[in-house]
Order: C-alpha cells, then sequence, then structure tokens
C-alpha cells in the first residue's frame, strides 16, 4: 500500500524548510509515499519544479491576510477530497490548520518545528505558546530538527517525550560536493586575484540578518585596506531588501567585488567557489545552507542560535559568534583574511562532518519509518 502524505506548509518558495521539503520527497521511493502539498498563501512554480518525483500534487488556499477562516473551510474541503493517511504540518501557521484536518479525520497528524520567525525569537510568546499548548490535543507526534527544539516542546509547551522525535536536516554530499565547476559561476572579479570570498545563501529577511553582514564587510573595507582588496562578498537569495543592500554596498564603492544576484538554483556550483560560509540569523532551526556549505568543505560563521551550534565545532569546522554581534563577526572574519591556509583545514573536517554525521540519507530514514510506523 502506498502511504500518502499531505505536507501543509505556509507557503512554497525559496528557503530552508521548504528545500528539506524538496529533498525528502525527492528521496522517498515513489513505490511507498506519494504527496500532496498544500500552501497556505502561494508557491513558486519554478520551485516547485525542483521535486523530481511524478507522483506529487501540489495546493493553495489562497489564504487572505489575517484570520482567513474561509481558508480553513477550504482546507477540510480538500483534505475530505484528497483523503490523505499523514497530514504533515511545519511551523505555527500550518499548524492552526490540523483542527480542519481533524474534522476531516486524518488518520496520522503530525507537526514538525523548524525554528522561529523575528517575531518570536526565543519562541516565548505568550499567545504562541497557548495556542501550541491547545492543538497540543489533536497531534498525534511532534518532530524537532534540534536540541533547542526539543526542550522547547517539552518543556515550554509541555509534549511528552514519547511523543517527540528529533529528526536532523540531512545534505546530499553527492550533490553537494567541494569540486568546483570548470567554469566559475562567480562574475570574473570575484575570483581574479586570489580572494577570500565570504557568502552566504537564504531568503533575504530581517530574522536572516544579511544587514548585519553588510554592515560588518563594509566596515572592515573601510578600516583595512588589505581586506578590501583581497576579499569579496556573496549574497545569494531574494527579499524586499536585496535592492537596499547592492545601494549600501554601491555607496561604500565596493559593488565590483559583491554579488547579490537574488534566487538561484545553481547553489551546489556556487558554493565550492567560495572561500568562508556566513550565516549571521538571528534564529535558526537546523540550517540546510549551513549543510550544504560543509559538504562543499567551507568553514562556517555562524551566529550562536538555535541549532548552529549541533552543526559548527568551533575551531574545527568553524566558528560562532554572539547573535547580531557585529564586532565578534568582524575579528572572525578579519580572522580568515589574515590566515587564509587555515581554512583548508576547516574546510576538511566540514566536509567530514557532513559525510559522517548530517547525511540525507539518515534524514530520510528517520521519516521513512515515522511515516510508515505511523501509518500502521
Amino acid at each position: 500500500m502506498t502511504v500518502h502524505i499531505c505536507h501543509l506548509l505556509w507557503s512554497f518558495r525559496t528557503g530552508g524548510l521548504e528545500n528539506g521539503v524538496v529533498n525528502l520527497i525527492n528521496q522517498l521511493e515513489p513505490g511507498e509515499f506519494r504527496h500532496s502539498i498544500i500552501c497556505l498563501t502561494d508557491y513558486d512554480q519554478a520551485f516547485f519544479s525542483r521535486i523530481q518525483r511524478d507522483n506529487v500534487h501540489i495546493y493553495c488556499l489562497h489564504k487572505r491576510p489575517g484570520h482567513d477562516l474561509s481558508s480553513f473551510w477550504r482546507c477540510w474541503r480538500l483534505l475530505r477530497q484528497l483523503k490523505p493517511d499523514i497530514c504533515h504540518s511545519r511551523n505555527l501557521a500550518a499548524m492552526e490548520y490540523q483542527a480542519a484536518a481533524m474534522l476531516a479525520r486524518i488518520p496520522l497528524r503530525l507537526h514538525g518545528e523548524h525554528g522561529w520567525d523575528l517575531t518570536d525569537l526565543a519562541g516565548q510568546n505568550k499567545k504562541y505558546v497557548l495556542l501550541k499548548r491547545l492543538f497540543k490535543k489533536i497531534i498525534h507526534r511532534y518532530i524537532c530538527l534540534s536540541e533547542e527544539g526539543r526542550h522547547y516542546l517539552q518543556n515550554v509547551v509541555g509534549v511528552s517525550s514519547n511523543r517527540l522525535s528529533k529528526i536532523c536536516n540531512g545534505v546530499d554530499t553527492q550533490r553537494f560536493t567541494p569540486e568546483s565547476p570548470e567554469l566559475s559561476v562567480l562574475p570574473e572579479p570575484l575570483v581574479t586575484g586570489d580572494r577570500i570570498i565570504f557568502g552566504t545563501v537564504g531568503r533575504i529577511a530581517d530574522v536572516k540578518n544579511q544587514q548585519l553582514l553588510v554592515a560588518a564587510y563594509i566596515e572592515l573595507c573601510q578600516q583595512h585596506k588589505t581586506f578590501q582588496q583581497t576579499t569579496a562578498l556573496v549574497i545569494i537569495g531574494d527579499g524586499p531588501t536585496r535592492t537596499q543592500l547592492q545601494q549600501q554596498l554601491a555607496t561604500a564603492g565596493l559593488h565590483s567585488q559583491c554579488w547579490l544576484p537574488g534566487d538561484r538554483n545553481d547553489i551546489a556550483a556556487i558554493l565550492p567557489d567560495l572561500s568562508v560560509f556566513v550565516l549571521p540569523s538571528l534564529a535558526e532551526g537546523i540550517s540546510n545552507t549551513i549543510l550544504e556549505a560543509m559538504a562543499c568543505a567551507l568553514p562556517v560563521i555562524a551566529s550562536n542560535v538555535g541549532g548552529n551550534a549541533e552543526l559548527v565545532e568551533p575551531e574545527q569546522t568553524g566558528w560562532l559568534f554572539s547573535s547580531n554581534n557585529k564586532s565578534q563577526l568582524q575579528q572572525l572574519m578579519l580572522q580568515c583574511q589574515q590566515a587564509p591556509t587555515e581554512l583548508q583545514r576547516l574546510g576538511s573536517n566540514a566536509r567530514a562532518a557532513a559525510e559522517q554525521k548530517f547525511s540525507l540519507g539518515t534524514m530520510v530514514a528517520a521519516y521513512r519509518h515515522l511515516y510508515l510506523d505511523g501509518s500502521k
């Protein structure tokens, strides 16, 4: 029997959570599983095309801003039509639609906590906690990605340990490798002169805090002429403030050594050409982009939030800095520029860790077991 899984998401566009869903669907055997994706708002067709299985369908509820009660009715009606075996929601907004799944009598209701947003960085918003405690009664099992998430669900929301699974994200170490393409994807000014290239990947949003990276980079270039002459900056991703970040860099006279191309579908070809991966987020679960960078043998500089400390081992695979601390970030970036030979050792360690601890196969096996065991 093929198990039908319905994935409930806010939207289906470029992002770490969404990328994890793509990886999971592409790796689960189509003979065992088929999938429906329900987006509360909308989806990007180009991103959906990354799914390589032909037994996957996507639907939109076109939820209006605010409390759109009619969207719950549309969700219930769609679930009654699809009749999935499992409804798997992710994060708070989608969790509320488990009420529709319960009324539609979906046999197994799973919920994943993937990290925090800017409105609730510490997971302490009293309204959100109360809501999660109420929905605890209708969700059969929870999935968290990190120890921080496990602690939150057990000690704040009050989920019992026997209803909780920790499944860390995994990375495809055959797709993401240290091998650079013969022709670099990066603009020529960035790859000439043997520059140390700092880079990050992710949707450009306040919670991802690319603004901190840009501010830190501009100041370092202004204060250290050698740093300006021997480094470059790459920010992959799109969002409402991308143009503003580009303007800041241009105003500082750094346009020629910085590249902000928006969303890209060739991340696996871009990462090997970077020297250091930087993730300055204010909140994270288990970052797919950190794992992809590690698989490409990049040392990582990451803010010490969420699950980042579970991925990055200081002085072995990279460094951690205090959240939103620009001076600490600058010190680490300057250290990378002044001691580039150390980057190779850290990068080799990062690749080994990605292969040994964070493989995609381990993640997929855990989800497969959860889906099959719960659907019996």
